[in-house]
């Protein structure tokens, strides 16, 4: 079976997600095909997107004057799954606390960017993930914290601090997983929630 993944490519590591996706599937025994979303019109023709870090003032600001802000809140409410990560986590929050920020409520949390610290504090770590058998192995750089979890379930802790959730088709993550050679995560993001 074939998917078709959509990347929002207005900013972030837009390669790295497309190659980890295909590899996912690839170890699910499917096919992706990848396309890349800096317009509308492309999400609606989706099974999955991913939505990468980069700077979630400016990643808010062109999906909402692209029109691709409601295309990925349809897809949600289709059922679609989901992932985001860094600041795309920050971007389907429901409270970014940063008014420059017009987040799309699609994840019951709150977050504050960049809690973690600026680039040079940048760190890796073994996470146990809900869903995983063996340990993670997560890349952080300057990861947002999410603060308060309301109706989201949390997969990952770091320090006694919430850094994976998922809720109903959406998963978010402070980390990058796209970062490492371990394609699990998108695996469970997308796949076993599709498939069951």
């Amino acid at each position: 079976m074939t998917v078709t993944a959509g990347v929002v490519a207005v900013q972030g590591d837009v390669s790295e997600h497309a190659d980890a996706i295909r590899a996912a599937a690839l170890a699910h025994d499917e096919t992706a095909e990848v396309r890349e979303i800096r317009q509308s019109g492309i999400v609606p023709d989706c099974d999955l997107l991913l939505l990468p870090g980069g700077e979630s003032t400016t990643i808010s600001r062109l999906l909402h004057r692209e029109g691709i802000a409601q295309e990925i809140e349809a897809h949600v409410d289709d059922g679609k799954p989901v992932l985001a990560t860094c600041a795309g986590l920050i971007v389907l929050s429901a409270d970014a606390n940063d008014e420059r920020v017009d987040s799309l409520g699609l994840l019951d949390v709150s977050v504050e960017r960049n809690a973690f610290g600026r680039q040079k504090d940048s760190f890796e770590a073994p996470l146990d993930v809900t869903g995983l058998d063996d340990p993670f192995h997560a890349v952080f750089i300057r990861a947002p914290l999410i603060e308060d979890v309301g109706d989201a379930e949390v997969l990952a802790e770091w320090d006694g601090r919430p850094v994976a959730v998922r809720q109903g088709p959406v998963v978010g993550t402070s980390f990058h997983p796209e970062l490492t050679t371990d394609h699990r995560l998108h695996g469970l993001a997308f796949f076993e929630t599709v498939h069951g």
